[in-house]
């Protein structure tokens, strides 16, 4: 089984910054890729970026890029997500990812980030 938590969230103004992190911990072997999605308020859920686990390879989805930077480490079983020049369509519940080798996703609880002024 894997376990997905994230952390991070919170209030943050209009072009600022905030980093969510996710520690995903249990069988990592048969994890292949990482990633984050987002749910707004009354809309579907939907991918922002991921990351493969193994060589690193990154992917973004246009509404974010540029503006956000998803790594990992290993080491410490974490995957991140820099989240810069934030706009009010940011506003979301940002969720963490793992997807194993045979396509089964686990999720975690996810984390609120508003942004407004």
């Amino acid at each position: 089984q894997v376990q997905v938590v994230e952390s991070g969230g919170g209030l943050v103004q209009p072009g600022g910054s905030l980093r969510l992190s996710c520690e995903v911990s249990g069988r990592l072997l048969i994890i292949r890729l990482m990633g984050w999605y987002r749910q707004a308020p009354g809309k579907q859920r939907e991918p922002v970026a991921n990351i493969t686990r193994m060589s690193g390879t990154t992917y973004y989805e246009d509404p974010v890029k540029g503006r956000f930077t998803i790594s990992k480490d290993n080491d410490k079983n974490m995957v991140y997500l820099q989240m810069d020049s934030l706009k009010p369509e940011d506003t979301a519940v940002y969720y963490c990812n793992a997807l194993s080798v045979d396509d089964v996703k686990f999720w975690g609880k996810g984390t609120l980030v508003t942004v407004s002024s």
